[in-house]
């Protein structure tokens, strides 16, 4: 009786077993396909292993997700399976950032014109001759940097605290200032601050509603990566090669009247470090923009994912056509 029992309990489980993947799977598929669609790459580009995340249909119009600093492309982690569905979504990892190659940067020239042609080569290994483009902190100047190079690839802007006007260059950036004056070590040192796990929780939750909704997988995902041995080298690299993007501020703004490129501002408008002053110049270059400020800090995706996303959706369906 006892092994009957046994076996009768063992059928019974293999049949709920066998049962699940035609109810349970099937009907998550069903509820969300994007999600499932998201898939991690890299390619090898100029002797680097650059990582990237996909999703969605190629055939679709595509849009370029360029992550900020200090994150990588898990910053987009759940805007990605949003846009999916409707678009071909590319996020990288910049060199020195995310799951991308990190050489040493006392033999790899870190900078943000290496960085935008990376991206470019990575754009035109899949493929895409005509891409939107999300620009957020150091997104702005590797993105405005590509479309200087080739403006009719760029079917609009989406802009997310990022940068091209010195208006939006305040306090914050004194330190950053000084080591461009004169990158001495002391100069540098000094700004190490900025990569400690103090530094990174207060750029995720400074100026946000609540800080209890904003995850702290942020701050281990990105504290991890700027604790590898070397790494504040690479970031030490790219603070003091910023100070070229200055220089192309107006190369960029006189570009910006020329093509009038559509664009969708979505800024925090309690960022300290980008603040709002650097996003109404945008007006006056852009004719064809669509301004809002939200009530959150520097990564406004955190606190306004789905308006973000929902708001892309409407643009890039007026823009892609």
């Amino acid at each position: 009786m006892k092994t009957m029992l046994l076996n009768t309990a063992a059928s019974a489980l293999i049949a709920g077993a066998l049962l699940l993947p035609v109810t349970m799977p099937g009907d998550a598929w069903a509820a969300n396909p994007a999600e499932t669609s998201v898939q991690f790459k890299s390619a090898k580009i100029d002797g680097l292993n650059i990582a990237y995340r996909e999703a969605g249909d190629p055939a679709n119009p595509t849009v370029l997700l360029l992550h900020g600093f200090p994150t990588s492309s898990h910053m987009f982690r759940n805007l990605i399976p949003e846009l999916a569905e409707e678009y071909h979504v590319i996020a990288p990892d910049y060199p020195g950032f995310g799951a991308s190659d990190m050489p040493d940067a006392a033999t790899y020239e870190y900078s943000f014109a290496n960085t935008a042609a990376i991206m470019t080569d990575l754009l035109d290994l899949k493929r895409v001759d005509k891409y939107s483009v999300y620009l957020m902190d150091y997104g702005a100047p590797v993105g405005f940097r590509m479309f200087a190079e080739n403006p009719d690839r760029v079917a609009g802007f989406i802009i997310q605290n990022g940068n091209a006007y010195e208006e939006g260059l305040r306090d914050f950036w004194d330190p950053i200032k000084a080591y461009w004056a004169d990158p001495s070590v002391a100069n540098g040192d000094a700004l190490r601050g900025f990569l400690t796990l103090d530094a990174t929780k207060w750029q995720f939750t400074h100026g946000v509603q609540d800080p209890s909704a904003i995850s702290p997988d942020n701050f281990w995902h990105v504290q991890y990566l700027l604790d590898r041995p070397g790494n504040q080298e690479v970031q030490l690299e790219m603070f003091l090669d910023y100070g070229t993007n200055v220089g192309e501020y107006p190369k960029w703004q006189a570009l910006f009247r020329e093509y009038q490129p559509p664009a969708l501002l979505m800024w925090g408008k309690n960022d300290v470090i980008f603040p709002e002053d650097g996003a109404h110049p945008y007006k006056a270059d852009l004719s064809d923009l669509e301004f809002h400020t939200l009530n959150t800090g520097h990564f406004a995706l955190e606190e306004y994912g789905d308006e973000i996303a929902a708001e892309m959706k409407q643009f890039l369906g007026r823009v892609t056509q």
